[in-house]
């Protein structure tokens, strides 16, 4: 009984706009959120993103949450179930752009010796299928984020934690693997 005071203290709170509720929720409710949208997804990288998503559209639509009709973390799960739709949506919509065939003009790429564009290749291989897809877009297309949002229906903030994560683990593998023997 005394979850459930806590749980209808905290969503009126977080109704009236109360930032510490919005802080509360997170540290409640957040690994459901997360677990939801991994299990599902089965992308560390895209459970993340689904989990900032769900945070930040709850808050900023924080008046519609009825206390009467369900209970914030329910509403959570309700939201993170669209995220996480909206995910496959965009999975979808980017397994659709085509990829040039072999023989095709392609964009120019910048120029990268034959030795490290083995070695880029490789790195970008190991991201996930959307991840691939942006950060090659990005530097082989040389779309903006702008961009590349726009054709493969993602939100801006999306594309840039993307690439930003990308190049982060890119370069953290690099780093590692360039001092080995």
């Amino acid at each position: 009984m005394q979850d459930d005071v806590d749980a209808r203290a905290v969503g009126a709170a977080f109704r009236a706009g109360d930032t510490a509720a919005l802080v509360t929720a997170y540290r409640d409710w957040g690994r459901l959120v997360y677990t939801l949208a991994l299990r599902s997804l089965g992308q560390v990288q895209d459970a993340e993103d689904v989990t900032q998503r769900v945070f930040i559209a709850a808050w900023r639509k924080r008046e519609t949450f009825d206390p009467d009709r369900a209970d914030l973390p329910a509403w959570l799960v309700g939201i993170t179930r669209r995220q996480i739709a909206d995910a496959h949506e965009a999975r979808r919509r980017t397994a659709a752009v085509p990829m040039p065939e072999a023989g095709e003009d392609e964009p120019a790429a910048p120029h990268v010796e034959p030795g490290d564009r083995v070695l880029v290749d490789a790195e970008i291989a190991r991201l996930s299928p959307v991840a691939q897809q942006v950060v090659r877009l990005a530097f082989f297309e040389d779309l903006t984020h702008q961009q590349i949002g726009e054709r493969l229906g993602m939100p801006l903030g999306t594309v840039k934690s993307l690439i930003r994560r990308s190049l982060e683990r890119m370069r953290r593998r690099l780093e590692v693997d360039d001092g080995a023997p």
